[in-house]
C-alpha cells in the first residue's frame, strides 16, 4: 500500500515538472470601440489543454461593478513603497521576457484627439515608439492610424504568448523573499 502511494506521489510531482517545463500558452483576443470591451483570454497547458477560459464583459461582472462603491486608494503611499523595489522588479520583469517565447502579438489602434496638431504630433510619436517596439521580434505586429474626426481610443488585438513557470520559479521565490517586496505586498493588500 504504501509502495502504491509513493508511486502516486512521484508520477504527480512528474507530471507537474512536465507541464512546466513545456510552457503554458496566454491567447487573448479583443476588441475596443468606444466604451465597449469585448474579447476572449485562455490558458492553455501542452500549448493545446485549455485550463482557463473567459470571455468578456461578462454579464456577472457588469452587476458585481454596479453594486460595488468605489474606494479611494492611497496612491502616495503604494507609490513610497514600490519606489525602493523598483530596481528589483524591473530585473524581475526581464527575467519574465526572457522566459516568454512571443508567437503573435497582432494589434491595431485607432486615435484620435480633439485638435487635429495634437493628434499628428502624438501619432508621430506613437508611430516612432512602435517602429522601435515592431523591430524588436518578427512575430510583433502592431500599427496606429490617425483619425481626424473625433476624440478616440480604439483598438483590436490578437495575441499569443508561451511562458516556461519553471524557469521563473527561482527569480520569483528570490523576488518574494525581499523586505521591500513583502512592505509592498502588505501595503497594496492593505490598500484594498
Amino acid at each position: 500500500m504504501l509502495n502504491i502511494l509513493k508511486m502516486i506521489i512521484i508520477i504527480i510531482i512528474l507530471l507537474i515538472i512536465i507541464l512546466l517545463t513545456t510552457g503554458i500558452k496566454i491567447s487573448l483576443q479583443y476588441t475596443k470601440k468606444d466604451s465597449e470591451i469585448k474579447g476572449c483570454l485562455k490558458i492553455l497547458i501542452l500549448k493545446k489543454i485549455p485550463i482557463y477560459t473567459t470571455k468578456f464583459p461578462d454579464e456577472k461582472d457588469k452587476d458585481k461593478n454596479t453594486e460595488k462603491k468605489h474606494k479611494k486608494h492611497n496612491m502616495k503611499k503604494i507609490y513610497h513603497l514600490l519606489k525602493p523595489c523598483l530596481k528589483d522588479i524591473l530585473t524581475y520583469l526581464k527575467t519574465i521576457l526572457k522566459t516568454m517565447k512571443i508567437k503573435q502579438i497582432e494589434n491595431h489602434i485607432i486615435f484620435g484627439m480633439e485638435s487635429y496638431t495634437d493628434t499628428g504630433k502624438y501619432i508621430g510619436i506613437i508611430w516612432a515608439i512602435l517602429s522601435i517596439i515592431n523591430s524588436i521580434n518578427k512575430n510583433i505586429k502592431i500599427s496606429a492610424e490617425p483619425t481626424f474626426t473625433e476624440s478616440k481610443l480604439d483598438a483590436k488585438g490578437k495575441n499569443e504568448i508561451e511562458i516556461y513557470p519553471l524557469k521563473l520559479l527561482i527569480p520569483t521565490l528570490k523576488l518574494l523573499t525581499k523586505k521591500q517586496i513583502i512592505k509592498l505586498i502588505k501595503g497594496v493588500i492593505d490598500e484594498r
